[in-house]
């Protein structure tokens, strides 16, 4: 896979959200400012990503993996905070905490695996 600061970013900032939203849950606390932030603060690093994925296309740099699962992966980890943040909205338990922890992890496999898709790293089967 190489060396990809944005996916160092992005999993700085998911697990960081994983441990806050982790944390609150296990303390039986409500979603909260703090929890909610936590997860926006992942929705907007997957829209710094999305601009600059597309900046660096446009400016070149091929996906060497198919283009069109990049960018499905993309708009899922795109939706997946959003409809976190909505369950803890509606959902107002101690419980909705560990769903917003479960976005940070989900998001930053799904980084993962955009990374083997740009730089062309296959999986093994």
């Amino acid at each position: 896979m190489g060396f990809d600061l944005w996916f160092f970013a992005g999993l700085t900032v998911g697990l960081a959200s994983t441990i806050i939203c982790v944390g609150a849950a296990v303390m039986r606390k409500k979603p909260n400012d703090v929890t909610l932030l936590s997860v926006a603060a992942v929705e907007l690093f997957l829209l710094v990503y999305l601009v600059a994925s597309i900046i660096r296309t446009a400016g070149g740099a091929a996906i060497v993996g198919e283009a069109w699962e990049f960018w499905s992966y993309l708009a899922t980890a795109m939706a997946i905070p959003i409809a976190g943040f909505y369950w803890a909205i509606l959902e107002r338990s101690h419980w909705s905490n560990y769903v917003l922890g479960a976005v940070g992890v989900t998001v930053v496999v799904m980084m993962a695996r955009m990374a083997q898709i740009w730089y062309g790293t296959a999986i093994a089967t």
